[in-house]
């Protein structure tokens, strides 16, 4: 399903065998991009291209980056993920109360917690956390 376009380049997320993490897909033909972005901060990165040898100059492969950043494109990537797969794919992740962010198994602290469930709400665009053994859960506007 169609996100946004950035000079006659769609940015797609597609709606069969998907898997995470989040992203959305860029076909130029001659090569493709992957773009993740997250339910929990507003950033996005390039995650690949194929075949390297044909990568599109940087700026090109920025300014997708980019259009896809903005609020309302990253709010409809997030709203297609979400009603196709029902997940915001942080189940079962480490949450860090005190720093506010997803954290690797070395940044285990006391404030860490294990992500029970994660929810997205499209209307509100607003994630929901449920984690394991805190005395309540995190919202967190997109």
């Amino acid at each position: 399903m169609n996100v946004c376009r950035y000079k006659g380049l769609s940015l797609v997320i597609m709606l069969r065998d998907e898997h995470c993490p989040p992203h959305a897909h860029v076909n130029a033909g001659l090569w493709s991009a992957r773009f993740r972005f997250s339910f929990w901060h507003n950033s996005v990165d390039l995650w690949d291209v194929v075949p390297l040898s044909r990568r599109p100059p940087v700026p090109v492969l920025e300014g997708l980056r980019q259009a896809l950043r903005q609020p309302a494109h990253l709010r409809r990537a997030r709203s297609i993920w979400w009603n196709k797969l029902q997940t915001a794919c942080l189940d079962h992740q480490l949450w860090d109360w005190h720093a506010s962010e997803v954290v690797m198994m070395r940044g285990i602290a006391r404030s860490t917690y294990l992500i029970g469930s994660a929810r997205y709400e499209p209307e509100n665009d607003k994630t929901l956390l449920s984690l394991m053994g805190a005395p309540e859960g995190v919202e967190i506007e997109l």
